[in-house]
């Protein structure tokens, strides 16, 4: 997500959707292998920091990769992370990891957005930035990418969303472009948490999403909570494997001070019956005032492939609240204020969300009242009707946050991270764990619960971009008979598995960054897993 929002800051999570699965089953959860490269591919783009530093500040993570994005083909894999997070958005680029075995090894490279990357075409040569990566297979193995390419400042505001498609599972790619209507040249108009779904129906089809935020004026120091913001969301469409993108054209129109973000397709695999889900924010939205944006999660439809859409219906408010460290009162930078959302074979839905049940809109709310948990609904009846939302997961008051949904032939999997192990005057170290609970009875209920990490690991140590942080969203994906995960952990692991014993130095000093040398110049990696129930 880009920094200095003409609206509401959102942080994101979602999930892809991916019909075409392995052969391979497995059983638990095994143990995770590092998909991202030990040392940056584009630590040669750091040359070009001072520059920007001096226009906007931040600071950039060097080996720092975030928010993972997941596709599965059988045994063929393709990540995708936030390449030397900045602090104040985006990435240096956008890294990748290619996997031909199930997981088992991984070759590394980087998306050819912006001026860091090799083979970058002229159209994407400009921007310095990359941010929101996202994957997804058709139905004949062809892999479809987008993702943000921006400037902050320097040497412009110019923003766009960058496509690409992949004929050999992410090995190279092509077509590479901006989405015709998606690039804008000033501040006040800019593109954010895109999302691309491959039609598992059609070969050749996918669709992209996003959100463009607009302010009537384009000066970087107007206040980022001006009254006058919107921002609806757009879609294009490509039929010729990515050749060509549609014209981008607004599908949830929104008026003064309401928005869209994290925008994300589901396909009915039956039909080809479209939905867009967003978190729709509509008025009374008041956070000038210190009080909660009014945040909706909605859906509209399409059944004639996109050329025209319902107006939005609301499945629940979100109520979200944020994350931060009970002990020291230190921000989590989390999926909250966004969502995850899945489709079965059967066309069912399924969404799940951090919410507070300290929520309240009107009121300024102290941060130890800030107790987030994971929801979920679903919808048997194409969204008309909704059961819950209702509550999957607690950690006794402590912060549970990111979590993912998707479905593997009736079998729903919910990953998410919580520090349940952090004792009450723990404050040199955070420890985290990420998790994996499963329902099979359309999530009725939600049990045999799987920890994915080994030991805890210290989210203190991860890079800070408006808090500690691992991803707006992380990647989870149908494979075989259970579930591919891929996530970011900060490779400060304690030495117990209670996370009660981390050592010192290392990855376990604070991230390094271009304002601070540390000993930790390997912050976080992605590492992926199979799981299964």
């Amino acid at each position: 997500m880009k920094p200095l929002r003409k609206a509401v800051w959102i942080s994101a999570l979602s999930s892809a959707l991916a019909l075409i699965t392995s052969s391979t089953a497995v059983a638990g959860v095994t143990t995770p292998v590092r998909a991202s490269a030990l040392a940056s591919p584009l630590a040669a783009c750091a040359s070009r920091d001072a520059a920007q530093i001096a226009v906007t500040g931040g600071r950039n993570f060097l080996n720092a990769e975030v928010e993972p994005t997941l596709g599965v083909f059988g045994d063929h894999l393709i990540g995708q992370w936030h390449e030397d997070r900045w602090s104040n958005g985006g990435g240096h680029g956008i890294g990748v990891g290619v996997s031909s075995n199930g997981g088992v090894n991984w070759t590394n490279s980087t998306m050819p957005w912006d001026a860091c990357a090799p083979g970058t075409p002229a159209s994407l040569a400009g921007y310095l930035r990359n941010s929101d990566p996202w994957v997804s297979f058709g139905p004949d193995g062809t892999a479809y990418a987008s993702g943000l390419a921006f400037n902050l400042g320097f040497p412009n505001w110019a923003n766009t969303v960058a496509a690409a498609t992949s004929r050999d599972f992410g090995a190279t790619w092509q077509n590479v472009q901006p989405i015709p209507g998606s690039s804008f040249t000033q501040f006040a108009q800019s593109t954010d948490k895109n999302s691309t779904t491959a039609d598992p129906r059609t070969a050749g089809t996918a669709y992209t999403v996003w959100d463009t935020l607009i302010e009537p004026t384009d000066h970087p120091d107007d206040n980022p909570r001006t009254s006058s913001y919107t921002g609806p969301a757009y879609f294009s469409k490509t039929t010729d494997y990515g050749v060509h993108w549609s014209q981008a054209k607004v599908i949830i129109d929104t008026k003064v001070r309401q928005q869209t973000i994290n925008n994300i397709i589901l396909v009915d695999p039956r039909n080809g019956t479209l939905y867009d889900f967003t978190n729709l924010i509509v008025s009374p939205n008041t956070p000038r005032q210190g009080t909660r944006s009014n945040e909706l999660l909605a859906f509209v439809k399409s059944t004639n492939g996109g050329d025209t859409w319902t107006e939005p219906q609301v499945v629940a408010p979100l109520n979200q609240l944020g994350v931060i460290d009970p002990n020291t009162g230190e921000r989590l930078r989390t999926g909250d204020v966004l969502f995850s959302v899945a489709i079965g074979g059967d066309g069912n839905l399924y969404a799940t969300w951090q919410a507070s049940t300290s929520y309240q809109k009107q009121l300024k709310q102290s941060l130890g009242n800030w107790d987030d948990q994971i929801v979920f609904a679903a919808s048997t009846d194409g969204g008309q009707t909704w059961s819950g939302p209702t509550v999957i997961h607690t950690a006794s008051g402590l912060p549970t946050f990111t979590p993912t949904v998707a479905v593997n032939n009736g079998t729903i999997a919910v990953t998410y991270y919580d520090n349940r192990n952090l004792t009450p005057n723990q404050t040199a170290n955070l420890p985290t764990d990420y998790w994996v609970e499963y329902s099979t009875n359309g999530g009725v209920s939600f049990s045999n619960e799987q920890r994915i990490t080994q030991t805890p690991f210290d989210a203190r140590t991860a890079p800070v971009a408006r808090g500690f942080f691992l991803g707006d969203y992380e990647g989870l994906q149908p494979m075989g008979s259970g579930f591919g995960v891929l996530f970011v952990k900060t490779n400060c692991n304690a030495n117990d598995a209670a996370g009660q014993d981390f050592p010192t130095g290392g990855a376990c000093a604070p991230a390094s960054s271009t304002s601070t040398t540390t000993s930790n110049t390997n912050p976080t990696d992605a590492f992926f897993a199979k799981a299964s129930p």
